[in-house]
């Protein structure tokens, strides 16, 4: 068993790959088309019509004994999420490069990430059949903007025709077993002594063996070369995919641990889970714990389906190794963890939306209705991050770009039968301490009217560190289910600081607490005028913690996109100017042949007006690359987010809000 994943820039043709790929193992009889919308993994409509990829989907293939789960996965950035829960439940990628485009923007993005996460990764050089196909060119900038451990797999005939081949490397092939052995002696001191003992007595085979090694524990990156719409290439790409990458592991008989990555609605609206499995066995009619950032629940598995041969098929039971899609789970959450699993990385291993915008319904009463609808694909993409301002009868969502925000847009018109219109995306901010606060309010003691003893302390935490959640009381002082109420209140009012923005890279530490214990009367019944319950927790931590954050203060950042930009050499002053004029830094500028290089950073919020001034400054030659860098604070006047929640910073409206008095 393998769990694949085919990742690449946008128009890279990784679908069309996976199309070869699929008719190659005999599951489908023709090869289905991107431009027609015929495509095996593109099911939804707006798909089709669009012709690129937006929600990850799975397909199951056999090659020999490896049973492939094959994951193709979106290129756009805008829907790069969806790329970021797949990549923990994969054993190897294959990432697809144009040999006409070569190294695109998020081509070394998603590259970077791999490395990061040490996923084994083969390279997949596409389009060969194209004209302005340069294998060559390519292959120097695999070297030079990716990584420099790649070696070639092969070499190329017919370039630039729909007769292009590619033949192998073999063991007669001098050249190749030198550029072999020199690349994994790097990480081998027994084939570096060899190596350097007598180059020409290194077995074909040991370099084989080290190749698959090194390839499975991420050290090096074979490349294939081919072309997906004729074929090229793809046989020896698949041998590859079962010699090299490493088959996924786990015991069936352990304790049962999984991922879900997925989410989506059945067609009774019911939720349907995609959930990998990294040990044990779920069984139809379990009861499977869960956990995520909204806490642990339960529920019964009552179906589920694999995938085999290009389909799925209904089973009772998915064991270790295997992806399956699970019905019962009504709580379930994408990047839930199942059973005994890790956490899943704190921060996301890519960057998080930078836009905003207000999502208007065209209609006023189909207000209940767009919300309805959002919640539903926030579900599916929790980096939406919906967020309801009652006050102003109003919802927006957190995007990644302008693309995403049209497919929403397209969504909800055809799915949901809802016209919205966007105000203008504006730049998401952050919050970050500036020092120290503490603040607590004890029971039975004026001004606090609840049953609750809660003192909090916010301290500056390591930057992307998120919030850190700490205990200076005793875990038994009070009943568990209080302490959970504390910190999934604190993690849901840092969501808006002292001017509306997340609160981030800090450290909560719970100082404080006292509860009165459950009473009743003579006659046994409960008397809430005398018990605790988490409802005083959760309604009086948002004022200890504001109060805490105020003393604390906080410095609005905003994002800060880094920035590649090649153009001629005539446009490179013009350029600078309109860089300066957008608040960009040039870090450095490389002269190059009849161009020049200029790398630097730029505020996330007009990245957007340098692209499209761009083509009028460079006669359309210049090439821009952009990723989100760090965030730095401000400059100028402090940016504010309207609140959407009962204001804790106004301890009067926020009581009469809650308790619908205030306290004597």
């Amino acid at each position: 068993m393998l769990n694949l994943g085919i990742l690449a820039h946008v128009d890279a043709g990784k679908t069309t790959l996976t199309e070869r790929l699929l008719f190659a193992a005999g599951v489908i009889d023709e090869v289905g088309s991107v431009d027609a919308g015929s495509t095996q993994t593109d099911s939804l409509d707006l798909e089709r019509q669009r012709g690129i990829t937006i929600k990850s989907a799975v397909v199951s293939f056999v090659v020999g004994d490896t049973t492939v789960n094959l994951i193709d996965t979106p290129g756009h950035p805008d829907f790069i999420a969806e790329v970021e829960r797949v990549l923990g439940v994969l054993d190897g990628v294959v990432l697809v490069v144009s040999a006409v485009e070569g190294v695109q923007p998020q081509t070394r993005v998603l590259m970077r990430t791999l490395q990061r996460l040490r996923i084994p990764t083969l390279l997949f050089v596409n389009k060969l059949d194209r004209r302005g196909a340069d294998g060559e060119r390519v292959l120097g900038e695999l070297a030079e903007r990716l990584t420099p451990a790649v070696v070639a797999m092969g070499s190329v005939t017919g370039l630039g025709t729909r007769e292009c081949r590619f033949v192998p490397y073999g063991a007669a092939d001098a050249a190749f077993t030198a550029r072999l052995a020199e690349l994994l002696a790097d990480h081998d001191e027994a084939l570096l002594a060899a190596y350097l003992d007598d180059e020409a007595a290194l077995p074909y085979r040991r370099l084989r063996r080290a190749l698959r090694s090194q390839t499975g524990r991420a050290l090096v990156h074979p490349v294939f070369f081919g072309s997906a719409v004729t074929g090229a290439g793809v046989e020896a790409l698949t041998a590859g995919i079962t010699e090299l990458l490493p088959p996924t592991s786990g015991d069936a008989g352990g304790p049962v641990s999984g991922s879900v990555f997925k989410v989506e609605r059945g067609p009774a609206t019911e939720k349907v889970a995609y959930l990998r499995m990294f040990s044990g066995t779920v069984r139809v009619r379990d009861r499977l714990a869960f956990h995520g950032r909204h806490g642990g629940h339960e529920g019964r598995v009552t179906a589920i389906s694999v995938f085999e041969r290009g389909g799925t098929v209904r089973r009772t039971s998915v064991a270790a190794g295997q992806i399956a899609k699970l019905w019962g789970l009504a709580l379930v959450q994408i990047g839930d963890t199942v059973g005994g699993s890790p956490a899943p990385p704190a921060g996301g291993q890519f960057a998080p939306p930078t836009l905003e915008t207000v999502v208007v319904p065209r209609r006023p009463a189909d207000r209940g209705a767009l919300h309805a609808a959002l919640a539903q694909l926030a579900e599916q993409d929790p980096l939406i991050d919906l967020r309801q301002d009652d006050l102003r009868q109003e919802v927006s969502v957190s995007l990644y770009g302008e693309v995403q925000k049209e497919v929403v847009q397209a969504t909800l018109a055809a799915d949901y039968g809802l016209e919205v219109r966007f105000r203008e995306s504006t730049t998401l901010c952050i919050e970050r301490p500036v020092g120290s606060g503490a603040a607590f309010e004890v029971i039975a003691k004026e001004p606090n009217p609840f049953l609750a003893t809660v003192g909090l302390r916010v301290d500056p935490g390591p930057a992307g560190g998120g919030v850190a959640f700490r205990l200076e009381v005793e875990l038994g002082s009070m009943p568990y289910a209080f302490f959970v109420a504390v910190e999934e209140t604190v993690r849901e009012t840092l969501g808006q600081g002292l001017h509306g923005w997340p609160v981030t890279d800090c450290v909560v530490t719970m100082t404080h607490s006292g509860y009165w214990p459950r009473q009743s009367h003579a006659h046994a019944t409960f008397d809430k005028r005398m018990s605790s319950t988490a409802r005083d927790f959760r309604q009086l931590t948002p004022l200890v913690l504001m109060a805490a954050l105020t003393e604390a203060g906080t410095r609005v950042l905003e994002p800060i996109h880094r920035f590649r930009l090649e153009l001629p050499d005539d446009t490179l002053g013009a350029v600078l100017g309109v860089l300066a004029g957008l608040g960009a830094v040039p870090r450095a500028t490389t002269p190059r042949a009849a161009s020049s290089l200029i790398e630097g950073e730029i505020p996330a919020a007009r990245v957007h007006q340098l692209t499209q001034r761009l083509p009028g400054l460079t006669r359309g030659e210049g090439v821009l690359e952009s990723a989100f860098g760090h965030y730095q604070p401000v400059r100028g006047p402090v940016p504010t987010r309207p609140r959407t929640d009962n204001d804790p910073l106004d301890r009067k409206q926020y009581l009469l809000r809650v308790l619908r008095r205030v306290p004597g």
